[in-house]
């Protein structure tokens, strides 16, 4: 196995605060060019209806100063930073190899050579940001605090960890190259070092959603074709009304209007007890067939599921599945774009594998779009007897950058 599959096979990177370190790309012109390249400015983040990628990897930080100004300054910093890397250069302008002896580098090296690999860098604050857990509004944000942005309720059959859960701010980073993810994450803690601390962070691989109409349905570790009814980038109408923050939604909040929310979820899948079901129980929690992912109701994959048919001990769908538990016609027609990533991380203490779902979903209010699908899922879901949800985080997702803007940068105007 190669060094990058070994990486990106969801094993966790060492390091917290300042130990993750980004490399870059080589500057030739045959480097920088290689491979697709998302721009990073642009009037939404990249990294959101961006076909996803094949690897990710995502931190959360906690903001370790009181300055507004070293924020501030932060902000400016990655920006600079994370529209280098994906343009295929080096994190800072000397590069990993070119500077003087008796100083660090500006870019940690282990991307030299290596395309632009598709990078997208999205950028996300936390609750903690505008009021930390005492309730001190440290960068006198408060009074721009969205009202949706509040930490999630915990749901019930949430098992949180909260070394996994929540953080002022987050980065996700993907990339088709695992190497290229993980050097991204790296350098921007790097560069945040003495300003923001890692909080915690998840490597992913085979991405479990599917953003553009020209993509396949990816599997999840379930081995079911997940994400079917996945908005997708082509959906602009859709996007708008359930992704996209509107320049209504919340008076406060005009500095989020053409942003998002972001949900992440760490969900530890019991594959163990999974694997003993029988086919047919998989296919009954799940609403689906394991081969094509057809509703059971009949046709392919993209057939709409008929929750009406009759079969013969009750609808052919059943109720308590998964399909029908989360569809939009049972949740007032709330729908969100998922970029989730399957993790395997070891074995846990009693030798069984540490391994899911990690969950991520960009929506446009998570009061309407969000809390009602999961607490319905809690409530009538029968495939929730084989998850556990061991993190969780809001986030909300500032609009595009522009040319000569930071990241965020509204929000402090």
């Amino acid at each position: 196995m190669s060094r990058r599959g070994l990486i990106g096979g969801g094993v966790a990177a060492a390091g917290a605060g300042g130990a993750f370190v980004a490399g870059r790309l080589t500057q030739g012109a045959e480097a920088a060019g290689a491979g697709p390249a998302y721009a990073f400015r642009g009037a939404h983040q990249a990294g959101i209806v961006t076909p996803a990628q094949d690897r990710l990897h995502f931190a959360a930080f906690d903001v370790t100063t009181s300055s507004r100004g070293q924020l501030v300054a932060l902000l400016k910093a990655w920006t600079q930073a994370a529209d280098r890397m994906t343009r295929g250069l080096s994190a800072g302008e000397i590069g990993p190899v070119d500077g003087a002896v008796n100083l660090p580098p500006d870019d940690t090296g282990e991307a030299i050579g290596l395309p632009p690999g598709g990078l997208t860098i999205t950028f996300g604050f936390g609750p903690g940001l505008f009021r930390d857990a005492h309730g001190r509004d440290r960068f006198d944000l408060a009074e721009r605090q969205p009202d949706a942005l509040r930490e999630l309720p915990h749901f019930p059959g949430d098992n949180l960890d909260p070394a996994r859960s929540g953080g002022d701010l987050c980065v996700q980073a993907c990339a088709e190259d695992p190497q290229v993810a993980v050097h991204a994450i790296r350098n921007l803690a790097r560069i945040g070092f003495g300003t923001v601390a890692v909080r915690w962070s998840q490597l992913g691989f085979g991405r479990t959603s599917t953003t553009s109409t020209e993509q396949s349905t990816p599997r999840n570790l379930f081995g079911f074709k997940d994400g079917t009814a996945n908005v997708k980038a082509e959906e602009t109408a859709a996007l708008d009304q359930h992704v996209w923050v509107g320049a209504g939604d919340d008076g406060r909040a005009g500095w989020l209007t053409g942003g998002s929310y972001l949900v992440a979820r760490r969900i530890n899948m019991t594959i163990e007890v999974w694997d003993r079901q029988p086919l047919g129980d998989q296919e009954g929690f799940i609403g689906r067939t394991k081969g094509t992912g057809a509703p059971l109701s009949g046709g392919d994959e993209l057939t709409q599921p008929d929750f009406h048919l009759p079969g013969a001990d009750g609808p052919v769908i059943p109720r308590d599945s998964h399909v029908s538990a989360v569809h939009p016609d049972h949740n007032d027609g709330a729908r969100m774009l998922r970029r989730g990533y399957n993790f395997v991380d070891g074995s846990d203490a009693l030798g069984g594998l540490d391994a899911g779902l990690f969950f991520l979903a960009y929506l446009r209010d998570p009061r309407t779009h969000f809390i009602p699908v999961q607490l319905r899922m809690a409530k009538v879901d029968a495939l929730m007897e084989y998850l556990k949800v061991t993190g969780s985080a809001l986030f909300a997702v500032p609009p595009g950058t522009g040319q000569g803007q930071y990241v965020g940068q509204a929000l402090f105007a």
